[in-house]
């Protein structure tokens, strides 16, 4: 086992494309991190393969901040001790219905139930919202993005780059490295802390999402373009739970030996 560097900080975005959460420690289970992307809006006029309303559709999405109505329940499975007396490797239950329960905030102050009509058609859409106990994500459960690399796309870009425009639920900071580091992970299983076991399947490809600025959605294309003409229009990468548990800012990420 060989350690790779640390866990700079943990993201879940409750709702596809709206504003993500910042989290002292996260349950990362087999569909992904608890809360993360439970909720997404659809639109007439997506394609059945991706009905998703997202941030590309509608670039305001993701200035509309979610927040639990429980936080503390939104966090852990609820049987999560119970469930680890009985077996380490069992799996503990989803939570209650009612306590994922979310409103949403709108930049003008306004706050909204996730079920209201009123804010489907503040989005501009026809259909109501989708829930799933799975996250909504479009690959795997699971997104890795490194600090290194958005300094990376900042120093090539000429200016700094938010990495949060990269909607990564695990932000890593990886140990002397410049930049893409996290790419040379595909393939290979890495342990998060001391529970957490996951495979790395690939790097992200990377689409409009990021030429959205996280606080205000102006678009800034150069990012997108940077990182296609540089890296072939992939950063960070995305991976599937092999072992489930708690993870914490600050933990260790262990690269297995052989992969």
């Amino acid at each position: 086992m060989t350690a790779v560097g640390r866990v700079e900080s943990l993201w879940r975005y409750p709702v596809k494309s709206m504003k993500g959460e910042k989290l002292n420690e996260a349950f990362v289970g087999y569909a992904g991190i608890q809360g993360d992307r439970l909720y997404a809006f659809a639109s007439s006029k997506s394609p059945a393969g991706f009905p998703y309303l997202t941030g590309r559709e509608n670039r305001a999405m993701v200035t509309f901040a979610p927040r639990f109505s429980h936080p503390e329940r939104a966090l852990l499975p609820p049987n999560l001790d119970a469930a680890r007396e009985l077996d380490p490797d069992l799996s503990p239950a989803p939570p209650a219905v009612a306590d994922m329960a979310l409103s949403v905030t709108l930049p003008d102050g306004r706050v909204m139930a996730i079920d209201d009509p009123a804010l489907a058609r503040e989005l501009g859409t026809d259909l109501p919202v989708m829930r799933s106990d799975k996250a909504i994500t479009d690959c795997r459960p699971v997104s890795l993005f490194s600090i290194q690399t958005a300094a990376r796309i900042g120093q090539e870009l000429g200016r700094p780059v938010d990495q949060r425009r990269f909607r990564a639920n695990l932000y890593l900071d990886l140990d002397g490295t410049s930049g893409f580091a996290e790419d040379g992970f595909a393939g290979k299983t890495l342990r998060i802390g001391e529970q957490v076991v996951i495979h790395v399947i690939d790097r992200d490809p990377r689409c409009a999402m990021i030429t959205l600025d996280p606080d205000s959605g102006e678009r800034d294309f150069d990012v997108l373009k940077t990182v296609t003409a540089n890296h072939e229009g992939f950063a960070g990468v995305y991976a599937a739970v092999l072992a489930e548990g708690i993870v914490h800012p600050g933990d260790a990420v262990v690269l297995a030996d052989g992969g």
